[in-house]
């Protein structure tokens, strides 16, 4: 097993207070979910619903699997009436960024954890096949020696159709050649350059490509797309329309509690928003349903789909002669999903964890009274990968993970050409500080003692003192970058890798390349990872 250092959850910049009060288990978020980590009530396994063995069945049907392997068992165990822990991202291209496998590795870790304490459990990885943002995911980063690359398919796509859906075309083929350039050979890059072929979907590819990468711990994927799926999950889109302005009027209740209370709501509720998509169906552009309340024109309220009209029966009739047509919102999908596949735990993202808290409310008001329940959430495995190089310059610098995600690149270039410099320079340096503060303070006191209006003054001329010390402390450390030019180089090389742009590494690189430049085999050190109690990030050293 890799060698890893556990650090709290605040080290990783950016993440809002409702998801850091979560992961602290505080009280004052306890009323927005089923219950706040850790906790293992979660391990009890739902009823199973008159509908598992058509959801088993097409689970088969989506991950065919050879007898004797991880995932014929998996499947089995569902079959026997296994729980399930869930987790889903949208699909991308060359698999996304590095927290997707963080995803199904906590998933794997939790099943796994359940099924050892008596409970069986599989791990289920949801393809957000209906999103469609294509510009969130027509794209991935990979490091290429001293620079970023990224990899971008088809700019020009601007309509609004599932990416799921998308049929990739000969554009793919200079960006697999990238990628082997970028990447080398490897069992990773084999996998990836089947499964992004022309005539195949975004889908299907990225299914292939995270169905290899864990096939050793038999992660099951599914894509809900389909019109049997959306038939077996119907009964959530029908209260999503019967009921939509009860449903409306509780979210704007519970943003308002949140907002109250000091948080932010991550979904926005806008007056007139619903809880679904309706695909067009000439171009299948997956397009907003709007909602007019009811009114003496309209007592039933009236839906809109861009220019287009429908009623409440007109959606309806939709909805039972094409299901597929109906596509739940962020909000409800948490729902939609959990009524499927008779949820035991969902593992999210920081951003998911926070709009759950809003969704808790979908739960109560739909699931509760067809027989489910709020389900329990966890954050998905935080981590960064220190690759061997820059393990070295973070040990020759003295420099620890959570320090480089408080500095910019040019800061820690800074940073790096004090540390560097001579003994005889800090030592000047510090004096002269340290003299100048002894100094300053008393004479501060003394002249505030003498009139407030003079001490104020004297507070002004003493900052820009101040100023003058520390510009004399960057001087010396940019005449250092000048001698030392390597300095420079080290601070971008640590940027870059482990905190690019100033986000974390695990939202910017593609996890292809890691897995091409490690194996498959990184799956089981994640998983392994997850398994363990650290509640916070996770520095792995490869």
């Amino acid at each position: 097993m890799l060698t890893a250092d556990c650090f709290p959850i605040t080290v990783a910049p950016g993440l809002h207070r409702l998801f850091l009060d979560y992961c602290d288990a505080s009280p004052a978020v306890s009323r927005y979910y089923a219950s706040l980590p850790p906790d293992a009530g979660w391990q009890a396994r739902p009823a199973v619903p008159a509908h598992w063995p058509e959801i088993v069945r097409v689970l088969a049907e989506q991950n065919p699997a050879a007898a004797g392997t991880p995932a014929a068992a998996a499947l089995e165990s569902l079959a026997q009436g296994a729980g399930v822990v869930v987790t889903g991202q949208q699909v991308g291209l060359f698999g996304g960024p590095l927290f997707t496998p963080f995803k199904a590795a906590t998933a794997i870790a939790r099943a796994r954890q359940a099924t050892a304490a008596g409970t069986p459990h599989a791990a289920i990885f949801w393809l957000a096949s209906e999103d469609h943002d294509f510009a969130e995911i027509n794209h991935v980063v990979f490091p290429a020696r001293r620079e970023l690359s990224k990899l971008v398919y088809d700019e020009s796509h601007t309509e609004s159709r599932p990416v799921g859906g998308i049929v990739i075309d000969e554009r793919i083929t200079p960006l697999i050649d990238q990628a082997w350039e970028l990447l080398g050979g490897s069992d990773a890059m084999d996998v990836l350059a089947a499964a992004y072929q022309p005539g195949r979907t975004f889908a299907q590819a990225f299914q292939q490509f995270y169905s290899a990468a864990f096939a050793a711990q038999g992660l099951l994927v599914l894509d809900a797309s389909s019109r049997e799926v959306h038939r077996i999950g119907a009964p959530v889109l029908r209260a999503a329309i019967e009921r939509a302005d009860e449903l409306h009027a509780a979210l704007l209740e519970r943003n308002r509690e949140l907002e109250s209370a000091g948080y932010h709501a991550q979904v926005a509720v806008a007056p007139g928003s619903s809880l679904l998509f309706l695909f067009d169906d000439k171009t299948g552009a997956r397009v907003a349903l709007k909602r007019t309340p009811p009114s003496a024109a309209e007592p039933q309220g009236l839906w809109h789909a861009g220019r287009h009209s429908l009623s409440t029966a007109e959606l309806l009739a939709i909805l039972d002669a094409e299901p597929e047509r109906i596509s739940p919102s962020a909000l409800l999908r948490p729902v939609f999903q959990d009524f499927l596949l008779s949820t035991s735990l969902i593992i999210g993202g920081p951003a998911e964890i926070a709009y759950f808290a809003q969704s808790a409310v979908l739960f109560e008001a739909i699931l509760t009274r067809l027989g489910g329940r709020l389900t329990p959430a966890e954050p998905r495995f935080s981590g960064t990968l220190v690759e061997p190089a820059i393990g070295d310059l973070l040990r020759k610098h003295e420099l620890g993970v959570d320090r480089v995600f408080t500095e910019t690149q040019d800061s820690l270039a800074q940073l790096l050409a004090a540390r560097s410099m001579p003994v005889e320079g800090k030592q000047k340096l510090a004096a002269a500080g340290n003299a100048l503060d002894a100094e300053l303070e008393p004479l501060l006191a003394w002249m505030n003692q003498l009139d407030a209006g003079l001490g104020r003054s004297a507070e002004t001329a003493a900052s820009k003192m101040r100023y003058q010390m520390n510009r004399l402390r960057r001087l010396s450390a940019n005449f250092q970058l000048q001698r030392e030019a390597s300095l420079g180089r080290h601070a971008e090389a640590l940027s870059q890798a482990l905190y690019p742009g100033g986000v974390l590494q695990e939202r910017v690189l593609g996890a292809a390349y890691f897995f091409a430049k490690y194996g498959f085999g990184l799956a089981e050190e994640i998983v392994a990872q997850a398994q363990n109690p650290c509640p916070g990030h996770t520095v792995m050293w490869l």
